[in-house]
């Protein structure tokens, strides 16, 4: 839910916010970011150890950030999000304050309260911004909508009980069902 206002929001306004408040700031509006549920940080939890265990495994690159992680994602200080969890593999995208820039890969694990956002506002803003893979993990429906923005095809929609491939590393597959055992 956007924070009332009548003039737009800055970054410099999302930068002052209180120590503890978390928002994000899309369009010039701040939006609120309610404390997240038990299962919701499991499986940021999970999924995070799960595809930093992978890198590292591998000798690779890539970071993983669980939020609370900025991410000024177009690059131009206007657009602050947090995603649930972020993976950026061009270290030059990383700055003090986050990440300036689109990650590699982005995963939002879907709250009450964010599902709109997730699914539509979200969803443009990554696609356009030049996020290569973007997961909406959902415990209410136990399924994970997986876009592949550099494929140009249609989202897949996998059930937490079947694997899913992660793109950006073809090798690497998760079963969102056997992290919450």
């Amino acid at each position: 839910m956007p924070l009332l206002k009548e003039d737009t929001y800055t970054s410099e306004d999302y930068w002052r916010l209180p120590d503890g408040q978390r928002a994000e700031l899309i369009a010039g509006r701040l939006y609120n970011m309610a404390p997240p549920s038990r299962i919701h940080q499991e499986l940021v939890m999970e999924l995070s150890s799960t595809i930093r265990n992978y890198v590292r495994d591998r000798k690779g690159v890539c970071k993983v950030y669980p939020a609370p992680f900025a991410v000024d994602l177009n690059a131009d200080d206007e657009t602050w999000v947090e995603p649930d969890i972020s993976v950026i593999c061009d270290g030059n995208k990383l700055t003090e304050r986050g990440c300036k820039g689109a990650p590699d890969f982005i995963i939002e694990v879907v709250s009450p309260g964010s599902r709109k956002i997730d699914y539509s506002t979200k969803n443009a803003l990554y696609s356009d911004a030049g996020v290569r893979e973007y997961w909406i993990v959902d415990p209410v429906r136990k399924r994970t909508t997986v876009y592949r923005y550099e494929e140009d095809a249609a989202p897949m929609i996998i059930p937490f009980d079947c694997a899913i491939t992660v793109g950006i590393y073809g090798d690497l597959q998760i079963m969102i069902e056997e992290l919450l055992l």
